[in-house]
């Protein structure tokens, strides 16, 4: 069981999370530009699966990954409630002279099979989308 604290930091919207191992994470509803939209978060969490994902799939395929960037974009209905991510965009940036072929197939497999954060969204109806850019 992973145990999450919540703090009010402030009378208004501005919270913090405490993770398990003490890392903290500032949340905010967009007033006093204190952190990040809990619905902003669940975007940076699917980057941050899948670029682990991709590091990982590299790793054990033995290529020379140097650095990878990801590029995540979303839309939603503002006038929906709850208002759901539709979509979500992925742009993977991968540096170094990895096989585009390998890298391809690792994205597909974070995408479709390994991200948790994806497989969440894509059972709430979001539609994922990605490609992959070689930066050799």
């Amino acid at each position: 069981m992973v145990k999450i604290e919540l703090a009010r930091i402030n009378a208004d919207f501005d919270f913090e999370a405490t993770g398990p191992n003490g890392h903290k994470v500032q949340m905010q509803n967009g007033t006093h530009n204190f952190g990040t939209s809990p619905m902003q978060l669940l975007l940076m969490a699917l980057g941050g699966c899948s670029a682990i994902d991709m590091v990982s799939i590299l790793k054990k395929q033995r290529q020379d990954l140097k650095d990878i960037k990801i590029t995540i974009t979303g839309d939603k209905d503002p006038n929906a409630a709850p208002s759901l991510w539709q979509t979500a965009s992925l742009e993977f940036h991968v540096y170094g002279p990895v096989d585009q072929d390998k890298a391809l197939r690792a994205a597909a497999l974070s995408m479709e099979k390994f991200c948790s954060v994806a497989m969440t969204l894509k059972g709430s109806g979001t539609e994922i989308d990605w490609k992959v850019v070689m930066h050799p």
